[in-house]
């Protein structure tokens, strides 16, 4: 009797450790900030792109937007570091197909900047994933104005 007795009390602990570790793993996601995309109203990578950061716990809310280089403009996104689409999150731009754990990441650390950009469209950043294309290495670049500096660097899914 005391052997199942005790067999309960391990399985009852053990099932209170992991209802605790679950339920502190979705009040962390519940704590990201929502990210609020604009977006040209045809494109799909776009859409993958926010899918993405709604899979690493983001509340994602998407827009669309004919002049997309006016939005650019409006968040200070120069021509040499646009993308296809904008976001906001935590008071910084988001342009392109920045990697979830880079948004998290700069979140975390709160640097002097106006956000994070991965210029242009490589092939295998989140949103652009395309079955039998080689991953592109790519930089994430914190950007302040002109100014920019390598935040982190990725083959596909991957930081370097």
């Amino acid at each position: 009797m005391r052997t199942v007795f005790a067999a309960s009390r391990h399985l009852l602990l053990i099932s209170a450790y992991g209802f605790l570790a679950l339920s502190g793993a979705a009040q962390a996601q519940a704590e990201l900030p929502s990210v609020t995309m604009v977006k040209d109203p045809f494109c799909g990578c776009c859409e993958a792109w926010a899918d993405h950061m709604r899979a690493a716990g983001f509340k994602v809310d998407v827009s669309t937007n004919d002049d997309m280089s006016q939005i650019k403009a409006q968040f200070g996104v120069s021509e040499k570091l646009a993308s296809c689409h904008t976001a906001s999150v935590a008071g910084y731009v988001i342009e392109g197909h920045v990697p979830a754990s880079s948004v998290k990441k700069l979140i975390r650390e709160k640097p002097q900047a106006k956000g994070l950009t991965v210029p242009g469209m490589p092939m295998g950043s989140p949103g652009m994933e395309v079955a039998g294309q080689l991953a592109e290495r790519y930089d994430v670049l914190l950007f302040n104005g002109e100014a920019t500096k390598r935040f982190e660097s990725y083959q596909g899914d991957k930081a370097l």
